[in-house]
């Protein structure tokens, strides 16, 4: 099986939710067969969207951040991640990762009982993702039935109808199987937080170039400094200023392959006032100095 080679990066507007069209308006369904490693930094970047996607692990480990939560999923395990829920992949080498991505009206249309009494309850829920193992009898069937769909998508006849009849199973079987919580004040909670978090992610984005303090990123979300650091170390896993350092220094990597300006330019357009501050933290992520990230 051919991997995706069409990109290599993921596509956000500003608030980081994905651009690409999964499907069509008639079809919102897609399959990928992709390798982490060949993203742009060996990372699928922090993203949302509105469609369900389901993962497996073909290949390697994967790690994913969903949410708050951080996991290394191994060979032969699988993930669903819900609706408008804020994730990254990362790996450290090769790792294969065939997944879907589809509008939950696929399995039905919103405005019917099916989608109302077995559909919207686990969308409305506060559970972000669900992990798959093959240990588990009912888990097992769920990866069963996902492996049988991306086999699927390499055939022609009736290729659609068969896909929707096995993801209705498979959405059944996790209906069976999993606790709904029936209050969905938590999800709520969350949303809400990622909104102010993909606020203050925007801009970053937008003004990076620019002396930005940490007060200044906690005014954009009408926040304290305290609220900030622990919405940025629950999902990012990181500082808000350490994520500024990173993006600034991603974007010079974009400069150092696609310009011929100095590294010293370089470092004072993406917002680094000290060249040498600006090589040593360069190297600390790239784990190589501007002037051989240019040369490779």
């Amino acid at each position: 099986m051919k991997l995706n080679d069409g990109y290599n990066k993921i596509k956000t507007d500003a608030t980081l939710r994905e651009t690409i069209s999964h499907g069509s308006e008639e079809y919102p369904f897609s399959y990928y067969f992709e390798d982490i490693w060949l993203f742009d930094f060996h990372c699928v970047d922090w993203h949302w969207h509105s469609e369900l996607e389901f993962v497996y692990v073909e290949k390697g480990n994967a790690e994913f951040l969903i949410g708050d939560g951080r996991y290394v999923l191994s060979e032969g395990t699988g993930i669903f991640i819900n609706t408008r829920v804020i994730h990254r992949f990362e790996a450290t080498e090769s790792a294969i990762i065939p997944n879907v991505v589809f509008s939950p009206s696929l399995l039905s249309p919103e405005e019917s009982l099916i989608y109302r009494k077995y559909i919207q309850p686990l969308l409305d829920s506060s559970i972000e993702y669900l992990i798959f193992s093959h240990d588990v009898p009912w888990q097992n069937d769920v990866l069963n039935i996902l492996l049988s769909v991306f086999a699927l998508q390499e055939t022609e006849s009736m290729r659609e109808i068969k896909t929707v009849e096995l993801l209705m199973k498979l959405w059944s079987i996790i209906h069976e199987n999993v606790q709904i919580p029936e209050n969905t004040s938590g999800s709520k909670a969350s949303a809400h937080t990622q909104a102010q978090l993909q606020i203050m992610m925007q801009y970053i984005h937008k003004n990076y170039p620019e002396r930005i303090s940490l007060d200044d990123i906690a005014k954009t979300a009408s926040l304290s400094k305290s609220s900030v650091l622990n919405i940025f170390n629950k999902y990012l896993h990181t500082s808000p200023i350490s994520y500024l350092v990173n993006y600034r220094l991603k974007r010079a990597a974009k400069l150092l392959i696609t310009t011929d300006s100095s590294v010293a330019m370089i470092a004072q357009e993406t917002g680094f006032e000290n060249v040498g501050y600006f090589c040593r933290k360069f190297k600390e992520l790239f784990h190589m100095t501007p002037g051989e990230y240019r040369k490779k």
